[in-house]
Parts: structure tokens; C-alpha cells; sequence
């Protein structure tokens, strides 16, 4: 029976915190407009562009907020250029063992669904070696923001995986929610963005680091065999 793994990529996969605040930053200087502090940019990774400016700075008109993602993806592709996509992202300790593991199993996909864009999703797995790892990768440009299940939906129906033998790791409470939309199995992560706290909230599976993944996939899949 084929398995789906859903991986999120910012703050789940790999570290791109200083990309995104440094992006954020130049963005709001490029209006003139105070950048919101690191816990308010770092609280809306995830979701897409649109609806995190309009968490950020639900004040300002939508023409203002269209300019400050242009400015974000601006300075966000510069960066990545200067810098290349792997060294601004790094992948997370522990997270190439575990992709390359899952990958050589004949029962297991692997998937993505993410916030970010498809260029830049390209751009970092081209960099990283990982393209052919995913056989689903979904991204903001296609869907509605998290945690509209959409993405999930669409893994699934690409994958043939059912939602019953599928699941959804990630950092932020988006994802977890998409997850439980989309009648998936969450898995939050430890190390990302939001607090581990707030990810139990919405489930039982919260990781403190990749090595305890494999096991925990085992116990789910056992379950609902």
C-alpha cells in the first residue's frame, strides 16, 4: 500500500529564517514603512504572500501590500542569487538522512507543500541535489494560501496516495491545519517557527528532531493499518 510524506520546506526542511527577514526588512524599507520585529515576520511563514502581508499590516491598502510583495520577492531573488538558494536555506540536521531513507523505500512517496514559489522551490532542491526526491511539489503560485487543504488534496490525487495512509509534516500551525483539512495525519516539527506548544495543540506528533521521525511514521502507519 503506497505511503505519502508531505514535507513543508521553510523552517521544516531547511533554516531560511535570515533569507526571509532580510527579504521582509528590505521590502517594508523600500515603502519607507518600519519592518515588523522577528517574531511577527517569523509567525507568518507559510502562508502565502498575499495573506502574509495582510496578517502584518492589515491597515494598509491593498496597494501597498501588493507593493511589499513584489519588494519581498525582489529582494528575495537577489539574495538568492548572490548567495545561491542551499547556503541562504541550509537543510536542517538530520533532514538529508531521512529524505534519502524514505526515498529508497518502495512503499514510501514523498511530497511537498509549501508557501513558497515555484521558481524558488525549484531553485532550492536544484541547489540542494534533492529535485528528483519529490514525486508531488506544490506551491503558492497554484493553490490558495494554508490552510486551505488544496495542496494536499492535490499531492494526493497526483500521488494515488489515500489521505488515510498519507500525512503532513511541518512547523506551523498552517500546516497542521491544512493537514486536518485535507484529512491527513499532522506531524509538527520542533525546530521551526512556531512553538512546539502551539503545534501539540493541534497534534500528538510533534518531533524534536529528524531522527525520531521513521519511528513515529511507523507507529501512525500501524495504527491505521
Amino acid at each position: 500500500m503506497v505511503k505519502l510524506v508531505i514535507f513543508d520546506v521553510d523552517g521544516t526542511l531547511v533554516d531560511s529564517q535570515a533569507t526571509i527577514l532580510g527579504a521582509m526588512t528590505a521590502s517594508f524599507a523600500s515603502l519607507d514603512m518600519p519592518a515588523p520585529d522577528r517574531a511577527a515576520i517569523l509567525s507568518i511563514v507559510g502562508l502565502s504572500l498575499d495573506q502574509a502581508m495582510f496578517r502584518l499590516v492589515p491597515e494598509r491598502p491593498l496597494e501597498e501590500r501588493d507593493a511589499l510583495v513584489a519588494g519581498y520577492r525582489n529582494a528575495y531573488s537577489t539574495h538568492r542569487a548572490q548567495t545561491g538558494a542551499a547556503a541562504g536555506s541550509p537543510l536542517y540536521p538530520g533532514a538529508l538522512d531521512v529524505i534519502e531513507t524514505l526515498a529508497a523505500r518502495d512503499d514510501v512517496l514523498l511530497g511537498i507543500a509549501t508557501g513558497k514559489s515555484r521558481r524558488g522551490l525549484t531553485a532550492l532542491l536544484a541547489d540542494h541535489g534533492l529535485e528528483k526526491r519529490f514525486v508531488t511539489t506544490q506551491v503558492a503560485d497554484d493553490h490558495p494560501s494554508k490552510p486551505h487543504p488544496s495542496m494536499i488534496l492535490t499531492a494526493l490525487a497526483e500521488s494515488g496516495c489515500e489521505a488515510g495512509n498519507a500525512v503532513m509534516i511541518g512547523d506551523t500551525s498552517y500546516d497542521m491545519e491544512m493537514a486536518r483539512n485535507a484529512g491527513v495525519t499532522g506531524i509538527g516539527v520542533g525546530w521551526g517557527y512556531h512553538a512546539p506548544a502551539e503545534l501539540a495543540k493541534a497534534t500528538p506528533h510533534v518531533l524534536d528532531d529528524f531522527a525520531g521521525l521513521p519511528g513515529v511514521l511507523e507507529q501512525i502507519w500501524r495504527d491505521t493499518a
